[in-house]
Formats: structure tokens, C-alpha cells, sequence
């Protein structure tokens, strides 16, 4: 037997990465083979979680997988663990069409338990009509408890406990209002930079849960039999033969895990980084990831070796897709937030800024004649005049409503500011219609 369990909350910001990081490592602490998983598109708490617990952290999302494919993917990665951890996203119902995509509907599909975490700061008996709607909105949402978060005292404690009580919503236990248990943050999530402060932050955590969380009870209530829901792997197709490349340093770190399992069964990846290396590797293709090129603007810039291979290898003809921050990195200049330009590789002659900051978020689908691929757009920075750079495709929202975002091509080189997940399916072999 294992255990499984979703952890989510009635709105961002009630704490569930802060709760999910301390209990995964109070969960590794008891020796227990964890693994973690984030509901959703984000790069950043999957980081944050193998950190702790030595795995990649899975993305799981109703938007880019079906109900089955999902299913398939969270057994696959939890069939040899103890227990594995879901974080959500935003609040519970929270979906990309109402609750289409949330994490109740992951939740729902994997037919998994889901732990409320609810922001008590500012509540006592009032909190009982919350967990009362919560409880009772949508039947099928099996609650195995409640996790009470920023609680001022044991005295303020009982009086939540009396309001869930009287819901007959189990009570797991609480964290106490705590400065020392807040994660640094930054404008696209948390900052992973400062893995020092956060390790010792999230240490604290685990310590209290150990403390004022009952583990047991949560591992009881939220067990069940893996083995009967597994189903037969399919057996792996022979491995190809390319030769890829991959972007991977301080300045470029946001990969699916499963994107790279895809990448792996075209052939042999070999990361680079644009920060420190020279050169490209030798390879049939380069896959230039998104990440935080802006906070490292004169170094990359500085990089003038790197940027030559870089344009050697677009002008010969060679293959790359860049995301996000990969392509920033492939424009003529990265303008900092202050107004200050650093050169870039040039691939595009676009310039891309950080000085107007505005949020750009959401679900996307790329339209390439009959073939469809979805992912997300997340981001704060802007392009400016790009009307003279070739483009090809088509990109919409979820909805199929027009967006202000683009595939750009330069030879063989696309790039966009989507982040793009294919899981298993072969993006090279989309893009440059290989069979």
C-alpha cells in the first residue's frame, strides 16, 4: 500500500508551496520514498521539490494531457514510491474554463484525496461556512482533511478545529504564524536562487509540522493500492540516433522532465551552457530553454564566443528551438529594467525589454497546418518592433481567442515566447516535418 494525496487551498497564496516543501522534506525525514508532483504548467515549484526530494518533480495538467494520459503519467512516476506529494495550483476549482483544468479535476481523475490548506490569519469560527462550501460543492472532491495555516496561538487554534469539527472535516493539524516560515519570493515565483535560505526555511517547516501536524493520520487517510491502477507499460521504442543539445545553467533551467524524456528517445542530450561555455556542442539539434537571461545580462552578453557559435550554427542550417528566455537570449538586446541594452546572439532582429514590466500568462495552442501543440506563455518582459521578422504558424489562447505572441523562424531556427510541452510527442519532428 501507498499513499497519495493533493494538496491544495481555496486561493493562491494560502500557502501551499511553503506547506508542500515542508512536508515533503518531514516526509523524507521519516525515510520515506517521496514522490512530488505540481498541477499545472509551472517550472518553478518542480524545481523547488526535487531539491528536497532528489526526483524530478512531474508536472501534471489537464490542459496538455487527457484524463488517461494524466493517469498514465502520475502512476508511471509513482508506482516505486512511499508516497507521493500533488501540489496545486491557485485555488482548488481554479481552471483555465472555470473548473476544467483545476486541481479538483486532477484531483477528480486520478481519484485522489485532496488536503485544504486554509490561510487562518484572520478567522475563528467563521472559517465554518468556508469549509462548509468546500466540503459540499462539488461531491465527488474527496477531503481528507484540513491543514490550518498561519494560526496566532493553541488557543486560536481550537476555535478553527471547533468550526471544522462541526463540518465533520477531519483536522491534520496547523502551522503557526511564523515569519521565518515565509520563502522569498520574485516576480515569476519563487526565488530558487537563494536554495541556502530556502533550505533552511523549509527545514524549519518540516521541523514544526513534525510538531503540530498529525503525519500518521494524513498517511492513513490518504492511502491506497497503486499496483491495481497501474497499467502495463508499453514496451520502448529503439532509440534514435541525434545528437541534441540543451541549454541548462543559472541563466536557462525550465524544462519539463518529460520534454527531455521525449528529447532522449530521438537520440543522446548533452547540455551547454550559454553562460559559461565557449561553444555549441556538436548537434543535429539545440533546444535553447526559457529561464532568467535577465539576470544575467552582461555576462551572457560578454559571452561573445558562445554568441559566434550560436550564429554560425543558424546561418549553416542547423536546427533550434528556442522558449521564452531562449529566445530573448537569440534577439539583437536584452533591455534591463533600468533602460540599460546588452547585445545579444542577434539570431532576430527584434529587441526584447524588462523596463515596462506587465504579466503575460496563459494557456496557448500553436497551430502548424493540421498539427496542434499546446503550452503556456509566462512572462514580464516585452518585444519590440518585431514586424519584419518572418513567422509561421498560428498561436490562440484556450479558448481559441487571438493572442499577441509568435513562432519566429530564421532558417532553421524557431522561437517564441511559448513554453512548449510534448511530452512524448516528437516537437523535432513536427517542426522540420521529419518522419
Amino acid at each position: 500500500m501507498s499513499s497519495a494525496f493533493v494538496i491544495a487551498a481555496p486561493s493562491s497564496g494560502s500557502g501551499k508551496t511553503s506547506l508542500s516543501l515542508g512536508l515533503l522534506q518531514a516526509l523524507q525525514n521519516r525515510a520515506l520514498n517521496v514522490q512530488s508532483f505540481k498541477c499545472g504548467p509551472d517550472y518553478i515549484d518542480t524545481l523547488l521539490h526535487s531539491s528536497i526530494t532528489g526526483k524530478p518533480g512531474i508536472n501534471l495538467d489537464l490542459f496538455f494531457n487527457s484524463a488517461d494520459q494524466l493517469r498514465e503519467l502520475f502512476y508511471k512516476y509513482s508506482k516505486q514510491s512511499d508516497i507521493s506529494v500533488v501540489e496545486g495550483v491557485m485555488g482548488l476549482f481554479d481552471g483555465f474554463n472555470r473548473a476544467e483544468g483545476s486541481t479538483a479535476s486532477i484531483a477528480k481523475s486520478l481519484n485522489l484525496p485532496v488536503v485544504l490548506i486554509v490561510d487562518a490569519k484572520a478567522s475563528a469560527y467563521s472559517i465554518a461556512p468556508i469549509l462548509y462550501g468546500f466540503k459540499h460543492f462539488d461531491p465527488e472532491i474527496k477531503l481528507a482533511g484540513v491543514i490550518f495555516n498561519r494560526v496566532g496561538s493553541e488557543g486560536h487554534y481550537q476555535y478553527l478545529k471547533e468550526a471544522a469539527d462541526d463540518i465533520e472535516i477531519p483536522v491534520l493539524g496547523y502551522l503557526p504564524n511564523n515569519k521565518e516560515f515565509h520563502l522569498p519570493e520574485r516576480y515569476l515565483g519563487l526565488n530558487f536562487d537563494e536554495q541556502d535560505d530556502i533550505k533552511t526555511t523549509v527545514n524549519k517547516i518540516a521541523n514544526q509540522i513534525s510538531k503540530t501536524l498529525n503525519l500518521d493520520l494524513l498517511l492513513q487517510s490518504s492511502s491506497l493500492n497503486l499496483a491495481e491502477q497501474i497499467k502495463a507499460e508499453t514496451i520502448s521504442k529503439d532509440k534514435g540516433s541525434l545528437k541534441i543539445a540543451v541549454s541548462k545553467d543559472e541563466a536557462f533551467t525550465f524544462t519539463y522532465y518529460e520534454n527531455l524524456q521525449g528529447l532522449s528517445a530521438l537520440g543522446e542530450i548533452e547540455y551547454f551552457s550559454p553562460l559559461h561555455d565557449n561553444c555549441l556542442p556538436n548537434a543535429d539539434f539545440v533546444y535553447l530553454s526559457g529561464g532568467y537571461p535577465e539576470k544575467h545580462l552582461e555576462k551572457l552578453s560578454k559571452n561573445h564566443s558562445m554568441i559566434e557559435s550560436i550564429q554560425k550554427y543558424i546561418r549553416s542550417g542547423g536546427k533550434m528551438l528556442a522558449e521564452c528566455g531562449g529566445m530573448m537570449y537569440l534577439g539583437k538586446q536584452i533591455i534591463d529594467d533600468a533602460g540599460n541594452a546588452f547585445s545579444m546572439a542577434g539570431i532576430f532582429d527584434f529587441d526584447t525589454s524588462m523596463k515596462h514590466k506587465k504579466l503575460h500568462l496563459g494557456y496557448r495552442k500553436l497551430e502548424l497546418g493540421n498539427v496542434i501543440v499546446k503550452g503556456h506563455e509566462f512572462h514580464y518582459s516585452e518585444i519590440l518592433i518585431d514586424k519584419d521578422t518572418e513567422t509561421c504558424g498560428r498561436i490562440v489562447s484556450a479558448k481559441d481567442n487571438p493572442v499577441n505572441v509568435s513562432l519566429y523562424k530564421k532558417n532553421n531556427c524557431y522561437a517564441s515566447y511559448m513554453h512548449i510541452y510534448w511530452g512524448h510527442n516528437s516537437i523535432y519532428n513536427i517542426l522540420f516535418n521529419t518522419k
